[in-house]
């Protein structure tokens, strides 16, 4: 079954170019893992600094072998030293 995660960020305006390339780097190294399907980033309109991802993989075990890795823990713990709250994750599927 196919799966969407949803990525929520709080992003300070200060911190946004820093925050683009690490988002960059993340999306990279995720397009190389199995399962990957695809994704998107939506900024919200109504309230700026609010970002969402929406994630697409195969199953929900290709996800948690990409959540759990170090090399995206790694990035994933640069940005949030970078943002105002932490990365909220929520898993979809059909």
């Amino acid at each position: 079954m196919t799966i969407k995660v949803l990525i929520k960020r709080t992003i300070m305006e200060s911190r946004s170019t820093e925050l683009h390339l690490l988002f960059v780097k993340l999306r990279s190294l995720a397009m190389q893992q199995d399962g990957y399907i695809g994704g998107e980033t939506l900024k919200r309109l109504d309230a700026p600094g609010e970002s969402l991802v929406i994630s697409r993989w195969q199953s929900i075990d290709d996800w948690t072998r990409w959540l759990v890795s170090k090399e995206r823990a790694d990035i994933q713990g640069a940005i949030d030293a970078l943002t105002d709250s932490e990365t909220r994750f929520e898993v979809y599927g059909n």
